[in-house]
């Protein structure tokens, strides 16, 4: 392990310096007991993770608002890897849903021998990066901003927080065979999301009446997310909460990447993802 002021690098992970520890990271890998009846969100950061969240929430309760407006969502859906979730979630009854930003080689290694499920989502990594460096800034509140070269620099070298993007989708996109992995994208979600809930729905046994999927649709547009979020923030204005929900768009990477920048992207995308499935990349 090296740890920085940016980072704590964990076999070769850069994590962030608050939440994670080493120790709680391997004991979840080595040791974490996932259940069959588990059912875990998995994202590499900034891919519409607390979007995707809400949405199988709202499933499980048939549209009922109630609990994603009463409860924060760490608490609704824990990250598996973080220092304070791992004993709760370890002595928790029932079916679990949890969430997870870790890459394949540090997800615990009980799910492959499972039946529990899980849905990853996948963005456009143009968008990611800029959804991140808006982020990651944001939480810096005071400090030193890193500069969007810099970002992206160190995004493209795989120097961001949980590592390569590519290796990160390459590991849980080579997993899509499975039954009990659904591989979406955020893309697909956005521009069709009444379908794409339904598939959601059958990966994970539920049905809806149309009446209920009306509710989960209403309920998890961007507007009232936001307004979810804030009023179940503790923070005391509302510009300190502009960094959780930015814009929920797609494309937005074409407002700052420059024209070098997009060609260095497309080069490395051909290089590194060229066999990715295309059905999965139905971005402009």
């Amino acid at each position: 392990m090296i740890m920085t002021d940016e980072f704590l690098w964990i076999e070769g992970i850069p994590f962030p310096t608050v939440y994670y520890s080493q120790e709680i990271v391997r004991e979840v890998c080595d040791r974490f007991v996932v259940r069959d009846e588990d059912t875990i969100i998995v994202t590499y950061p900034k891919s519409g993770t607390h979007w995707l969240n809400e949405i199988v929430s709202l499933i499980l309760t048939k549209g009922d608002p109630t609990w994603v407006q009463s409860t924060i969502a760490n608490e609704r859906t824990p990250w598996i890897e973080f220092e304070n979730n791992y004993k709760l979630l370890n002595s928790k009854e029932g079916p679990r849903l949890m969430a997870s930003l870790l890459p394949i080689q540090l997800f615990p290694k009980s799910f492959f021998s499972s039946k529990a499920k899980v849905i990853y989502l996948i963005r456009n990594p143009r968008d990611v990066l800029v959804s991140g460096y808006h982020y990651f800034n944001a939480l810096k509140q005071g400090k030193e901003q890193v500069p969007w070269k810099i970002y992206f620099e160190n995004f493209m070298q795989g120097k961001s927080y949980f590592g390569s993007w590519f290796e990160h989708a390459r590991g849980w996109i080579s997993l899509r065979k499975r039954e009990n992995i659904l591989v979406l994208s955020y893309e697909q979600l956005k521009k069709d999301t009444r379908n794409t809930i339904k598939k959601i729905c059958e990966f994970l046994g539920e049905n809806l009446e149309s009446g209920e999927l009306e509710l989960v649709l209403k309920n998890i547009s961007f507007q009232i997310m936001k307004e979810r979020i804030i009023s179940q923030s503790c923070l005391s204005n509302i510009e300190k909460h502009e960094f959780i929900m930015r814009k929920g768009i797609t494309g937005d990477w074409k407002s700052h990447f420059t024209v070098a920048q997009a060609e260095a992207f497309d080069k490395a995308f051909q290089e590194k993802a060229a066999d990715f499935p295309k059905e999965l990349f139905s971005w402009e």
